[in-house]
């Protein structure tokens, strides 16, 4: 076969050098949850996937290449493809770790995986911040303020409902029910309601919600998760009960939404996190006992950033991929987020 150059993981470095290979790797280490090897595997997999998705369209580049390029759409890589990608320079590594590695890249939000029945298909994300010249908004700018229920709640919920559709596969209703349950929370309690918008066009292109919880649905953070849901379900009742200003008995926030357009993510992110210090800060203010923060992690994306900010997992739903995880609201407050 005269394109085996493109399928030979020994011969990447002959389409993209190990010096170009490298920049990327230290760009990728700017990430959450980002490792060295981590980033590497990344690299060397976009590349393959890329040369191979060029070779079914007969249209391979001449090596090597000046910048690194990614697929467009789905593109078949099987677990011990992966295996030669990731470790055809190492002696340890078969094709159970390069699984384990892929859905690392997936939690990390590199890449989309799925499996049609036959094979395994990858999908390489949009990552803007990784290949500036791909991108017209690099020089974006954002700001940060409060939630208009006028006016954001049919967007943010749209931002929100992308989070919940990989879980039960349906979104019959679930933007609209979304919409009117920001709103009835903006209508009870809305300082930990917060956007992110560009600041050229006032989009919403990300969104965090703080939900003061009351004493006596402190109990749910510590019964399955799947009892926590809210956005997502069908079901009326919110399994939550807000507390109002002024509750001193109010000891627990619930992070129940944090979510940014994967465009803006990487540019944006570290400003929406020292904008919610300054948030909790404020709630402080109307409830003096703030001792627990609590999480659901819905989305695998999201995992890795609760991690690097000191969340702790602390129980697993026994029927689906969710789980709580737990931090003091006064180790938040003391984390460096400029350097995070």
């Amino acid at each position: 076969m005269s394109s085996l150059p493109a399928f030979r993981p020994e011969a990447l470095e002959q389409w993209l050098p190990h010096t170009l290979q490298n920049y990327y790797v230290d760009l990728l280490l700017r990430r959450i949850g980002m490792t060295r090897r981590r980033a590497d595997c990344f690299v060397r997999l976009a590349l393959y996937l890329f040369l191979k998705d060029c070779q079914s369209r007969k249209a391979l580049p001449k090596p090597p290449m000046t910048e690194l390029s990614f697929p467009q759409g789905w593109v078949e890589c099987s677990c011990l493809e992966a295996a030669d990608v990731f470790y055809s320079d190492k002696d340890r590594g078969g094709d159970r770790s390069a699984g384990m590695m892929l859905n690392k890249l997936v939690d990390l939000g590199l890449i989309q995986k799925q499996f049609d029945g036959n094979c395994t298909q990858i999908k390489i994300q949009a990552l803007p911040d990784l290949l500036k010249g791909d991108s017209s908004e690099s020089n974006v700018g954002f700001a940060i303020d409060a939630f208009d229920p006028r006016s954001d709640a049919i967007p943010i919920a749209n931002l929100l409902a992308s989070n919940y559709n990989w879980l039960n596969r349906n979104n019959d209703a679930v933007t609209y029910r979304i919409a009117n349950i920001l709103r009835d929370w903006a209508s009870q309690y809305a300082t930990g309601l917060r956007v992110l918008r560009r600041s050229d066009n006032q989009n919403p292109v990300g969104f965090y919600a703080f939900y003061p919880t009351k004493r006596e649905s402190e109990i749910k953070f510590f019964e399955p998760p799947s009892r926590g849901l809210h956005l997502s379900q069908v079901a009326d009742i919110d399994p939550f009960q807000i507390a109002l200003a002024g509750d001193e008995t109010c000891r627990s926030i619930f992070v129940r939404s944090w979510v940014i357009d994967s465009e803006y993510r990487q540019a944006s992110q570290p400003s929406l996190l020292l904008d919610s210090q300054q948030t909790l800060q404020r709630m402080q203010q109307d409830f003096p006992n703030l001792w627990d923060m609590y999480t659901l992690i819905i989305h695998p994306n999201y995992a890795a950033l609760a991690g690097a900010l000191g969340f702790q997992k602390t129980s697993s739903d026994p029927k689906m991929p969710l789980y709580w995880m737990y931090q003091a609201v006064d180790r938040f407050l003391k984390l460096d987020m400029q350097n995070l």
